[in-house]
């Protein structure tokens, strides 16, 4: 079954999507699409597809295109995505999969009205240093979970994307960077039965840097932490009773090293882990196609109920920091 690919929106995170495509048998990029046409005959120059358009609705209009990639900014992947799903396209959008959870809802069950496949492109849940991870916990090796421990902090240099601290574009640093932190505890751990969250604002009110912990009634904890002030290791920890699973710098990437350390003294094993080339986006891609071949409207791996979880912890983290958007409002 070949899938032909359309992508909405032609920025930074679409290119590297584009790139891992050509890694994954039975997927073509079949179309991309700008708001200006301009910008879309560029980007097929380094990465060829049969269709360049100049708009979004010309990109869902053709019948050719299977799925589409919303790689456009998280302000705007609930118009898109609801644009594509009324068309009939499957969709696979970037994270933030939405603003906030009444958002995220609305495209959730558009997609399940029409029976049309929806997953947010939370690649990380796809690599295989995090299924390696999940593996060696189901296997017992650190015992019962009782802490997660995350940063994520980058410095932004010239010239800044407006996105990152505009608050009409969802700025500020949980939902750009520290969605992985909340991603990764949640995923392990579950969602929170309370949460603490304190944010630095910025000049625009959005969160500069944002401090967050999670508690469970069996006393596990998170302890989260994100920034756009400093470049931080971006590394994470998980330990349990038996044991403590470290994931090296830029822990949510492929590159990422696991580290075990047994229940012992001075103890430490790296755990080999396969990986491919490319950027890692593939992985995702290719669980999209292998669930279209089958029929499937949602993923068994990353299921909608998951993301509309997320999105709701991301909801309790912003209001007990106190950070609201416009379209909270609405």
């Amino acid at each position: 079954m070949q899938i032909k690919w359309g992508i909405l929106a032609c920025g930074r995170i679409a290119k590297k999507f584009a790139s891992d495509l050509k890694l994954v048998e039975g997927g073509e990029l079949y179309a991309v699409a700008s708001r200006n046409k301009q910008t879309a005959l560029e980007f097929t120059k380094e990465y060829p597809a049969q269709k360049a358009y100049g708009s979004y609705e010309e990109l869902v209009s053709d019948p050719e295109v299977d799925a589409i990639y919303v790689a456009s900014p998280h302000a705007m992947h609930h118009e898109h995505t609801l644009l594509c799903l009324k068309h009939g396209k499957a969709v696979l959008c970037e994270k933030a999969f939405a603003i906030n959870s009444k958002q995220a809802l609305e495209m959730v069950e558009l997609a399940r009205v029409n029976k049309v496949f929806l997953m947010e492109a939370l690649w990380s849940r796809f690599l295989p240093h995090y299924l390696k991870v999940r593996e060696m916990i189901d296997q017992g090796k650190i015992g019962e979970i009782k802490g997660v421990m995350a940063n994520f902090g980058f410095k932004p240099t010239p010239p800044i994307p407006d996105r990152l601290y505009n608050p009409a574009l969802g700025g500020g640093a949980l939902l750009d960077i520290g969605i992985y932190t909340v991603f990764f505890a949640q995923s392990l751990l579950g969602k929170p039965d309370s949460i603490l969250a304190t944010m630095d604002p910025a000049d625009t009110g959005v969160d500069n840097q944002c401090s967050i912990i999670f508690k469970y009634k069996n006393g596990s904890t998170a302890t989260l932490f994100s920034t756009l002030v400093s470049n931080l290791e971006t590394d994470a920890d998980i330990f349990g009773t038996e044991g403590r699973i470290r994931l090296s710098s830029r822990f949510y990437e492929p590159s990422s090293t696991i580290y075990y350390y047994p229940d012992k003294v001075d103890s430490r094993t790296e755990i080999p882990v396969g990986r491919e080339s490319g950027f890692g986006y593939q992985y995702e891609i290719r669980h999209v196609q292998e669930c279209l071949a089958q029929g499937l409207t949602e993923s068994p791996i990353y299921p909608l109920s998951d993301t509309l979880d997320l999105m709701e912890t991301l909801d309790r983290i912003r209001a007990e920091m106190g950070l609201k958007y416009d379209v909270d409002k609405a």
